[in-house]
């Protein structure tokens, strides 16, 4: 099989894009043509490079996390690679003396990456994809940035790292818990924050749900100001994030993640490949389209992101 950086010339060319759009709207005649954009494993097609451009750019409007985190192309790797961190180090040196940078060349946190495959199913139409004045690209580009988005945002969040990537909220590999406490109060709240570093607080962002995000709003100071600044959603100068995919306050849960989410990376290991499915829908006027994402996702560095986690049974009011 053609690695990435082999099929990446062909994959770009107006042959290939012509090709793959006439595939998807069932003409059989063009897939002899796209022999080197397709992926044995999955008998998919990789989407061409104008179209996975487009993609990208859509999914990074539909997920919380590429917007936040760092985001990585791997694609022309083996199924499993390794990440390496290292914290970096700049010190002044006094002429003729030994550079110190030196002794942290071997300083690294090593992860192993590998290549999870996640699913996508769409159905149209056979009306619409057949119809030459539809615009077939970038209906599927924007339904599968959605449904991709959604997902990998839970992934990135409460993924066990067991065929999906490894979230914050995992205890091996996840954020660092830096209090265990009954309910959520105001004094909590400023606890997490000074948990984090200052390196990683000049970046950081909070992460909640909004059943949480409710309760924070509430929260004051003996004073009576509120910990919860409206004009600009934001806590201590640090903006508010809200997920549906952050747990409530319950037993046992991490409710509230604050820090440099940066320190997260995505690294995705092939591009996104579709094919098109047509008898199973057939009885229905359908035509489905199932596509595949590789990816991987961890937090490479766990102190850079710290959560608090409820052991009380009673959720805080």
């Amino acid at each position: 099989m053609n690695t990435y950086a082999e099929r990446l010339p062909y994959t770009g060319s107006p042959e290939y894009d012509k090709h793959f759009w006439n595939a998807m709207r069932g003409s059989n005649g063009s897939y002899a043509e796209l022999t080197k954009g397709r992926n044995i494993e999955t008998g998919t097609y990789a989407m061409p490079n104008s179209a996975e451009n487009k993609y990208m750019a859509a999914l990074e409007k539909e997920s919380l996390f590429r917007k936040i985190a760092t985001v990585i192309k791997a694609y022309g790797n083996g199924y499993r690679i390794f990440a390496k961190d290292s914290k970096d180090l700049a010190q002044w040196v006094p002429e003729g003396d030994s550079i110190p940078v030196y002794d942290g060349l071997e300083d690294f946190t090593i992860s192993n990456v590998d290549s999870w495959k996640l699913a996508a199913m769409v159905k149209m139409d056979e009306a619409f994809v057949r119809d030459a004045s539809f615009d077939i690209e970038n209906y599927l580009i924007k339904r599968f940035a959605k449904n991709f988005g959604r997902a990998e945002d839970d992934a990135f969040i409460n993924g066990n790292g067991i065929e999906m990537p490894t979230g914050i909220l995992n205890e091996t590999g996840g954020a660092e818990v830096a209090a265990t406490i009954d309910n959520i109060g105001y004094d909590n709240v400023i606890d997490l924050y000074f948990s984090v570093k200052p390196e990683y607080r000049k970046n950081a962002v909070w992460l909640m749900n909004d059943k949480t995000a409710l309760a924070l709003r509430k929260l004051k100071d003996e004073a009576g100001n509120y910990l919860w600044r409206d004009s600009d959603d934001t806590i201590l100068g640090k903006k508010v994030i809200m997920t549906e995919f952050m747990p409530d306050a319950e037993s046992g849960s991490k409710p509230i993640a604050f820090g440099d989410f940066s320190y997260y990376w995505i690294i995705g290991r092939k591009p996104i490949s579709v094919r098109i499915i047509s008898e199973k829908f057939a009885t229905l006027d359908q035509i489905g389209y199932l596509a595949f994402e590789f990816l991987d996702g961890k937090l490479i560095r766990p102190e850079a992101v710290k959560v608090i986690q409820i052991i009380s049974a009673t959720p805080n009011a």
